[in-house]
C-alpha cells in the first residue's frame, strides 16, 4: 500500500473534528478579490495585458489563486510542520512505524496539495460567479496553482527542517510577503525598471502568476510549460531535502 497515505487520513481524520479550520481557507481568497480586485479595481479601472485591455478585477484574480495557494501550504509546511515536529512530537511517533522520513514528507504535501485542490476550486468557481472567467482555458489554472503549492511546499518542509525556535519564522514573512507585493499580482511588470522586472521574472510566485493569468484570460502561450518546470524542479528538489532531514532528525 501507499504508505505516506496513512498520514494523509491521519490529517484528514484531524480536519474533520475541525472542520472550522479547514473551511477557513476558503475565506482569505475571496476577502482579497473583493476587497483588492473590486475594491482597487473601482480606482484603476482597466490595465493592458498582452495588448488587450482587461478589467482590473479580471487581472488581478489569477495572481490571487496562485497567491492563496502559496499562503495555505506555506502555513502547513512551516507552523503547522513545526508544531508537530518539535512540540507534538507527532513524527516520532510515525517514524517508530514502518514509514520513513520520506513518507512524512510526501505525506504532509500531499495533504497539503489536496486542501489546495478544494480552495482552488472553490475560488476559480467564486471568479466565475463574479463574471471574471470568459474561456475554458481557465480550468488550466488550477494544475498551476497545484504547481505552485508543490513548489513552496516542498521548499518549506526542507526550509522548516531547520528552523530552530519561533523567531526563524520571521524568516517565512521576509520570503512571503516580497513574493505577495512584487510577483506582479498587482500590476504588469512593465510598471517596474528594467532591472526590476528581471529580478521579479526569477521570482518562484510569479511563474505561477503568469501561467494562471494566461490562462485564465484565454491567452495561453507555451512559456506556461516553462513556468510549470520551475515550480515543479523547485518542489522536487526540495522534497527530496525534506525527506533527508526528516530523516536525519528522527532516526533513533
Amino acid at each position: 500500500m501507499w504508505r505516506p497515505g496513512r498520514l494523509v487520513e491521519r490529517n484528514a481524520l484531524v480536519a474533520r473534528r475541525s472542520p472550522a479550520l479547514f473551511l477557513a481557507g476558503f475565506a482569505e481568497p475571496v476577502l482579497l478579490l473583493l476587497s483588492i480586485g473590486f475594491g482597487v479595481g473601482g480606482l484603476v479601472e482597466e490595465l493592458e495585458h498582452r495588448g488587450s485591455t482587461v478589467p482590473y478585477a479580471e487581472f488581478v484574480a489569477p495572481g490571487l489563486l496562485v497567491v492563496a495557494a502559496m499562503t495555505a501550504t506555506a502555513m502547513d509546511v512551516s507552523f503547522t510542520f513545526f508544531i508537530k515536529l518539535k512540540y507534538l512530537k507527532t513524527y516520532d511517533a510515525v517514524m517508530a512505524t514502518p514509514l520513513g522520513g520520506r513518507d512524512v514528507a510526501v505525506g504532509e504535501l500531499t495533504w497539503s496539495l489536496l486542501r489546495i485542490a478544494v480552495y482552488s476550486t472553490a475560488f476559480l468557481l467564486t471568479m466565475v460567479a463574479f463574471g471574471l472567467v470568459h474561456s475554458w482555458w481557465a480550468l488550466g489554472a488550477l494544475p498551476v496553482a497545484l504547481a505552485v503549492s508543490f513548489a513552496f511546499g516542498g521548499a518549506g518542509l526542507a526550509a522548516t527542517t531547520y528552523m530552530r525556535s519561533w523567531v526563524d519564522f520571521d524568516k517565512v514573512w521576509l520570503v512571503l510577503i516580497p513574493q505577495f507585493l512584487f510577483s506582479g499580482v498587482f500590476f504588469p511588470l512593465d510598471r517596474y525598471p528594467g532591472w526590476a522586472a528581471t529580478i521579479v521574472r526569477c521570482l518562484p510566485l510569479h511563474q505561477g502568476v503568469e501561467a494562471a493569468r494566461q490562462l485564465v484570460l484565454g491567452q495561453p502561450t507555451w512559456a506556461i510549460l516553462g513556468h510549470v518546470a520551475y515550480l515543479a524542479i523547485m518542489g522536487a528538489v526540495g522534497l527530496r531535502i525534506a525527506s533527508r532531514r526528516i530523516d536525519r532528525l528522527l532516526a533513533p
